[in-house]
């Protein structure tokens, strides 16, 4: 039996904390100790938090947090064999989800599981497709035999719901320090490039969406393009603009049969946000590789 250690990073979570730590406390499979890592939150956030035994707190100054970093620290005051992590947001939506997203881990060969993650019914429609696209109901194991034929898709791999063997997390690096975006996509090549796996449990499902304003949405890809470009010999497998293209696809089709003109509209703009955003992102990596 392995030993689990759950790491929850929080800002002004005051609202989500209860349903998320009674979710937890109701799992088939109980971690054996809980990270709230709270990054200086403005609410009652960490009052709530100790207000259950099995959680303890750490603190971060908001102004230090990166995504990369800040969990590396927690990972390392942790103690179990599997480490968890789950963003305040993503609620798991059985009592087998931590049992389904550790199964993987039977195969010792498995470094990292992701979960599914099904958006909000309060959701955008678009973003209800995205997220059934990028996350489908059939179960995986990636290696490096996978990287021709699935290319970026190889790394897919999300912090909001995820799990790593420590053993194999440490022998690899753990994660970039500083990375602001994507450490989870950069951990998951990391593996595969070092002879590990890579899985996604479908099965491990968490509610988890977001409504991005065009704003937001290119703000967002920004950063992406960015870490994309700074990071493209890591990412050897080549451009995500074909799996950008197969979404695109995916979403219109969906919502050309549902005759929802209103959002292919909406949805057209968001990728707008997303694909100038990346560009600009792009552009400044290589821009500053310059200097």
């Amino acid at each position: 039996m392995f030993s689990i250690s759950l790491i929850i990073p929080t800002l002004n979570a005051a609202n989500e904390l209860p349903a998320l730590i009674t979710a937890i406390a109701k799992q088939t499979i109980a971690p054996d100790e809980i990270f709230v890592v709270d990054s200086s939150s403005d609410d009652n956030t960490v009052s709530i938090a100790r207000q259950y035994d099995s959680v303890q707190v750490l603190h971060v100054d908001r102004n230090c947090f990166n995504h990369g970093t800040t969990r590396h620290k927690a990972l390392l005051k942790s103690k179990g064999d599997l480490i968890l992590f789950l963003t305040q947001d993503a609620l798991p939506l059985s009592d087998r989800y931590i049992e389904n997203l550790v199964r993987p881990f039977s195969d010792k060969t498995v470094a990292l599981t992701s979960g599914r993650q099904i958006a909000k019914d309060s959701s955008r429609r678009f973003e209800q497709l995205v997220r059934t696209f990028n996350y489908p109901s059939i179960s995986c194991v990636r290696s490096q035999k996978d990287l021709s034929t699935l290319g970026i898709k190889t790394f897919f791999a999300s912090d909001v719901c995820s799990a790593y063997r420590r053993s194999a997390y440490l022998q690899c690096g753990g994660f970039e320090r500083p990375c602001n975006t994507n450490e989870d996509m950069l951990m998951a090549a990391a593996f595969i490039h070092d002879g590990w796996k890579v899985a996604y449990a479908a099965d491990a499902e968490v509610s988890h969406s977001h409504d991005y304003t065009f704003a937001q949405q290119y703000n967002r890809n920004k950063e992406i393009g960015f870490f994309l470009e700074k990071h493209a010999s890591q990412l050897v497998c080549g451009s995500e603009l074909a799996e950008g293209k197969r979404l695109s696809k995916y979403v219109v089709s969906s919502l050309l049969r549902e005759r929802n003109l209103s959002e292919i509209c909406v949805f057209s703009l968001d990728c707008l946000a997303r694909i100038t955003g990346n560009r600009r992102g792009r552009f400044l990596a290589k821009k500053e590789s310059f200097h």
